[in-house]
């Protein structure tokens, strides 16, 4: 349903601006702002201007192939969605519940693609904004520029994503498009070597996934008002939550609340997850826009990600992270936290959660074991949900008696954000951008939204279904002589 913001004027009349590409963000994509003749905001949209065709492409395939080609989406999140399709074709073969030691394995994986991708998203692409301000030079809001001013911070980031990195090339085998996760459990055993090469730094990474979580706290305390303000648009929250409603960001049940805190539903099998949304498509993007059936695409849209997860489950079970989350939580008496700038509170409450997990794993015998694959009755359907670093990920797949896959479904997590990512845009041009000219300053406000979120647009970018398609036959001299148009769902 459209905002009151995007219920334009004859766009044709209205000044248009772009920004194109957004930067520091994976994947490729764009904002269009039409403005009147006295800067008075009309229309903010976030364009996906990519299209990949996963969901098509890999039907025919081999199942046993499809948790090594889905990785190749992205070179930010492979692991997650290597894992996901894991988890899916273990009910094609039998193993919903993989041996322990497999388990354990995937989870090192796991926390350390989450360890590593937030290391990644905080230092290098978020924190130039919160160190240097949203209008600073952009020589200088940068990377470099925060290696040169702030030397310790931008090492700590450097290394963190680097201790990430060495956790999955030790449980994939390398530390990008890796093959260690398959259908029915894991094809590489840790060694007791390779368990010691990652216990021997862990000390330094807890030290500095704490100084993170006080960093991003000092942030806050700095200018409460932004933080507090900035791009906040209550919404619907979310997630997996473990079966006794901790946080766990690899396997568990569906849980979703609405903008006040209160439970929509709860305890839901990945298996189920059909019945619980829909999706629209609009002319616009290439990224759809899910939403929770229930409650219809006006008022179902709903974020996904570590503002959401932190707030959705009862407690993190790692006690440094649970009482980094009381600390956040306590910074106001609203049931739940909203603004944009606050998932990079929570961003580094799951860095640090992650870092102690992988202690946990890595001081657990079961993680040398030697049973590696589990089997039983074949299926012909299987879904894998996980929290990948961005938010909820859910892969489903058939597969008919020749083991070829007939059907793949992917709802990633940017997707998920997506209706969320476009109502913080239009906040925030409503709260800066409306009335003043804009300049690069005020154009990156759009920007720094939209990378609280940490979209990975690359991912989000593979429809499934109808999607708006125009056809144009234009002679010789560019008249147009025919127009085919398919709508699909499309909603304006």
């Amino acid at each position: 349903m459209a905002s009151d913001l995007e219920k334009a004027a004859d766009p044709q009349k209205l000044r248009r601006i772009a920004i194109e590409p957004i930067s520091r963000v994976e994947g490729h994509g764009k904002v269009t702002i039409l403005l009147d003749d006295n800067n008075k905001v009309h229309q903010v949209r976030l364009h996906i201007v990519e299209f990949r065709g996963f969901e098509r492409f890999i039907q025919g395939r081999p199942y046993w192939e499809v948790p090594v080609m889905v990785q190749r989406l992205c070179g930010i999140c492979p692991v997650s969605h290597h894992l996901a399709a894991s988890k899916a074709l273990d009910h094609i073969v039998g193993s919903p519940r993989v041996p322990a030691t497999a388990d354990a394995i995937r989870r090192l994986m796991h926390y350390g693609q989450i360890l590593q991708s937030h290391a990644l998203h905080f230092f290098h692409l978020s924190s130039p904004d919160l160190l240097f301000g949203f209008e600073s030079d952009p020589r200088h809001r940068n990377i470099v520029g925060v290696l040169t001013d702030y030397p310790d911070i931008g090492r700590q980031g450097i290394l963190l994503r680097k201790f990430g990195q060495e956790v999955i090339r030790i449980t994939a085998g390398k530390r990008v498009h890796g093959t260690g996760s398959i259908p029915g459990g894991v094809n590489k055993r840790v060694s007791p070597q390779e368990r010691d090469e990652l216990l021997s730094p862990l000390p330094q990474i807890l030290d500095w996934a704490q100084q993170g979580v006080r960093l991003i706290a000092a942030l806050y305390a700095r200018n409460r008002d932004l933080y507090d303000h900035f791009g906040h648009v209550p919404s619907n929250l979310l997630s997996l939550v473990a079966r006794d409603g901790t946080l766990d960001l690899y396997d568990g049940v569906l849980r979703a609340r609405d903008a006040t805190g209160q439970i929509i539903f709860d305890g839901i099998e990945p298996s189920e997850y059909h019945g619980l949304f829909r999706e629209n498509v609009r002319s616009w993007s290439y990224m759809k826009f899910p939403f929770i059936k229930s409650l219809g695409a006006e008022n179902g849209w709903y974020k996904v990600g570590p503002l959401a997860r932190v707030q959705n489950c009862d407690a993190i079970g790692t006690p440094l992270a649970e009482a980094a989350r009381q600390e956040l939580r306590s910074i106001s008496p609203s049931p739940l936290l909203h603004a944009p700038l606050l998932f990079h509170w929570a961003r580094m409450i799951e860095l640090l959660h992650a870092a102690e997990v992988i202690a946990r794993l890595l001081a657990d015998p079961v993680l040398l074991g030697d049973s590696l694959v589990g089997s039983g009755p074949r299926a012909g359907s299987g879904v894998g949900i996980i929290e990948a670093p961005r938010g909820t990920l859910i892969h489903h797949y058939e597969v008919d008696s020749h083991d070829l896959v007939t059907m793949c479904n992917l709802i990633v997590s940017t997707t998920h954000n997506n209706q969320a990512m476009n109502e913080a845009i239009r906040q925030v041009a409503r709260q800066y951008l409306d009335g003043h000219e804009p300049t690069e300053g005020l154009l990156n406000h759009i920007e720094v939204a939209i990378r609280a979120f940490d979209p990975c647009l690359s991912c989000a970018t593979h429809a499934l279904g109808k999607m708006p398609l125009w056809v144009e036959i234009i002679d010789a001299q560019g008249e147009v002589v025919q127009r085919l148009v398919r709508d699909g769902e499309c909603l304006e």
